[in-house]
């Protein structure tokens, strides 16, 4: 007995430990509302009461309030709630932006109504002093329109307070009333949210309405929009106006990044911040820094303007954090400077930056390095070559397209310092087109050592024999002729001749899969004894089959098997030399998903214009082509319907080329066409726009029905330029001039879609 207590003193010691690590359940909104981020991520259990303010059926979206306090509710089954109702609500608290609870059961208790809504400024709306929570604000409406939010329409307005802009999301489709809304003084009752980024870090103030009776007209605008006078497009700067009250801040981190003239980025801890800046100071990057400029968000994210910076000269080196592509493309690292493998698919090298393309985990991503203002300096001394296929690990800046937290796979670029932010780990694999022409000189070396072997073993063997001579002299002529230029019709015609010849004039003829039959081929056989051979290849099934007709009254022999042998080793090495020579060809000049010229052809064929242009005096036209909003496609329905749609769109350019143009696929969704034979700027012209046209009608890929528009620049040799790069770069900025040019007037119906 005595024995056992102190057994059981320990057990119920650790029982004790276990139970106080459990944390406490919660009860109460107003303690809960206490709860720190950091207690929060311990998944503490709640259960309370309180009242529904806001409800989406479609979404996991609640907000519920007790008393002066609210909070959201985040849950995964329809709840069957009404706003005003009171509810139970029991879940564990999950750490965001502030604490939110994710529910495990909602329980109506009994209907009643709203709260009072408080009367709220934007200055308490920025700063979060009402999150969540039943509000009244003013301001005037600046935009109304339609949106879709999981797939559901709403009206989404952008109003004007006193201090700053806020968005509004009304669980509304009607848009009948929206046109009565512009420019209108407006109470908006709802619950008050945020505009997040990546990080969960505020950059902006969102209202959810639940209907359009929360948006209450004060006053209407003075004049509707529609009737005011039409103002001359360069002179709509005049209406032009700011009130900006906007208070200048400083913050202070460490330097990560810095482009003199452009920006700086600040990291301290786990937070980054851009800072637009134009001092050209010389900072030293992993310094500590402070900077006084203006908060703002641009594109949905923070960033401070007006940048003035002080450096400390004291060093904090900011070591990158190690990442995957799933943790960057989640936006949550956003201005961080982080680390990342990758293989390099390929590398743009220009005069303005320098960019690698890199797959990780089979996703593409850039590695960008802009070079600093190095007038004069070679390009050669500021480049970095790395050959294609090699695994590399970047360091940078990480910056995405979409600071969206609830988005997914956003799009990420990694913004490098210097050239030192990318090293080779591995270089390029083993099996790459250049070895592959290696190991077939390899081989074809290893066959013929093998042959002239055994030729050299038979002219020891049979000195004697001036026909054996001969045919060792034919066969080594057939090598070289596998090793020269000579068609493969005529090799293979040689082998069988020299097996005939072995054989003292038995027809020979060789039968290629799928293919041609070449060689003597008696037109009866009935009375023959046929042998034959298959050619072997080195993977895969048979190249074909080498056949011997001989008198039916002989017998096999060993002289007839090595005939057929020696015969199915020739036409192996010439069958298989040719078609791996053709496809190394093909693949060197074509792209292999659309089976046009790639860009290594293209140069190549602009190049050759250029020198016969130059010769006679002639001119000649490059169209630039790029796919709007290629993107979208890979988003919405996946990358294989995106080859496929690259692929259809690749077969409707080439309809509208003629018989003697070119069209190549420069990367990703870029074109360009080679126009030889023009007159003026006209004919290319006139052409590009059958190009641009040939998108009206949609494409049907897989299923679904692709609305596609393309952007097009043309350039005009010489008038435009001398040079490949000189012509490219022109018909790259006519693209681009034409696709800003076309953006505001492009209509839905143009855009990417199903």
């Amino acid at each position: 007995m005595k024995k056992t207590i102190p057994v059981l003193a320990v057990i119920l010691g650790w029982i004790s430990v276990a139970w106080a690590a459990q944390p406490s359940k919660l009860t109460d909104l107003h303690a809960i509302h206490r709860i720190t981020n950091a207690e929060a991520g311990l998944g503490i259990p709640v259960e309370f009461e309180a009242t529904v303010t806001y409800y989406r059926a479609y979404e996991p979206t609640m907000f519920v309030q007790d008393g002066d306090v609210a909070i959201y509710v985040q849950h995964e089954s329809d709840a069957n709630v009404l706003a005003g109702d009171r509810v139970f609500v029991r879940g564990t608290l999950y750490p965001s932006f502030r604490p939110f609870v994710l529910s495990d059961t909602i329980t109506l208790l009994r209907h009643g109504n709203l709260p009072k809504p408080v009367p709220a400024t934007f200055d308490q709306l920025i700063r979060a002093q009402f999150d969540c929570m039943f509000v009244t604000v003013r301001g005037v409406v600046r935009a109304a329109d339609l949106a879709v939010s999981s797939n559901v329409s709403e009206t989404n307005l952008r109003v004007l307070t006193e201090g700053g802009y806020l968005d509004v999301q009304v669980d509304s489709n009607d848009s009948e009333p929206l046109k009565d809304l512009l420019d209108a003084e407006v109470a908006i009752t709802g619950i008050v949210s945020g505009r997040f980024d990546g990080k969960m870090q505020q950059t902006g103030v969102l209202i959810h309405v639940s209907s359009l009776a929360g948006v209450h007209v004060v006053r209407g605008a003075r004049a509707s929009p529609w009737s005011l006078p039409a103002t001359p497009m360069d002179g709509i700067l005049a209406a032009y106006h700011v009130k900006d009250l906007t208070s200048r801040i400083r913050v202070h981190g460490t330097i990560t990044y810095y482009q003199p003239g452009t920006a700086l980025v600040l990291e301290e801890g786990d937070r980054s911040l851009w800072i637009q800046t134009n001092s050209i100071a010389p900072l030293r990057i992993g310094d500590i820094a402070n900077s006084t400029g203006f908060p703002d968000v641009h594109d949905g994210f923070l960033t401070l303007t007006g940048g003035e910076i002080q450096d400390t000269l004291v060093r904090s080196d900011v070591v990158p954090r190690p990442v995957t592509w799933r943790q960057l493309t989640s936006s949550k690292h956003v201005f961080d400077l982080i680390s990342i493998g990758g293989e390099v698919v390929t590398d743009v090298q220009g005069t303005s930056q320098d960019e690698y393309v890199l797959s990780s985990d089979g996703h593409l991503f850039s590695a960008i390095y802009r070079h600093p203002d190095t007038t004069g300096e070679p390009a050669a001394l500021r480049t970095k070559n790395i050959s294609v296929g090699s695994r590399v690990r970047v360091s940078g800046i990480c910056i995405v397209e979409n600071s969206n937290p609830l988005d997914r796979e956003v799009p990420f670029s990694i913004l490098m310092r210097s050239f030192d932010d990318i090293d080779v780990v591995a270089g390029p694999p083993w099996f790459s087109p250049r070895n592959l022409k290696v190991l077939a000189a390899l081989l074809f070396l290893i066959v013929l050592i093998i042959g002239v072997r055994e030729w050299a073993v038979e002219r020891k063997v049979r000195q004697k024999i001036g026909s054996l001579a001969y045919i060792e002299v034919r066969r080594s002529r057939i090598l070289e002729d596998i090793n020269g230029s000579r068609p493969l019709v005529e090799i293979i015609e040689k082998i069988t001749e020299l097996i005939s010849f072995k054989l003292r004039g038995a027809p020979c003829w060789c039968q290629i899969a799928n293919g041609a039959r070449l060689g003597n081929c008696p037109p009866k056989l009935t009375s023959l004894r046929i042998v034959q051979e298959e050619i072997p290849a080195r993977s895969g099934p048979p190249l074909g089959t080498i056949f011997v007709a001989l008198d039916s009254r002989t017998k096999p022999s060993a002289e007839e098997a090595e005939a057929l042998s020696i015969g199915a080793g020739l036409a192996t090495v010439s069958i298989e030399s040719r078609r791996l020579y053709s496809e190394l060809l093909h693949r060197s000049e074509f792209d292999l998903l659309t089976d046009i010229h790639n860009r290594f052809s293209l140069d190549k064929l602009l190049e050759a214009l250029i020198v016969e242009a130059r010769e006679r005096a002639s001119i000649f036209g490059l169209i630039y082509i790029d796919l709007d909003e290629f993107k979208q496609v890979n988003d919405r329905f996946g990358h294989h319907v995106g080859d496929l749609y690259l692929q259809e769109v690749a077969v409707r350019m080439k309809l509208q080329l003629r018989t003697f143009d070119s069209l190549a696929r420069l990367g990703g969704d870029e074109f360009a066409a080679l126009v030889p034979v023009v007159r003026s700027r006209a004919d290319v012209e006139e052409i590009a726009a059958r190009m641009e046209r040939c998108f009206d009608a949609p494409f049907r890929v897989n299923g679904s029905v692709l609305h596609g528009s393309a952007s097009v620049g043309v350039a005009l040799y010489p008038e435009d330029g001398v040079t490949k790069d000189s012509l490219l770069n022109a018909a790259d900025a006519a693209m681009y001039v034409a696709k800003k040019r076309d953006l505001g007037r492009r209509i839905p119906t143009r855009r990417i879609g199903a």
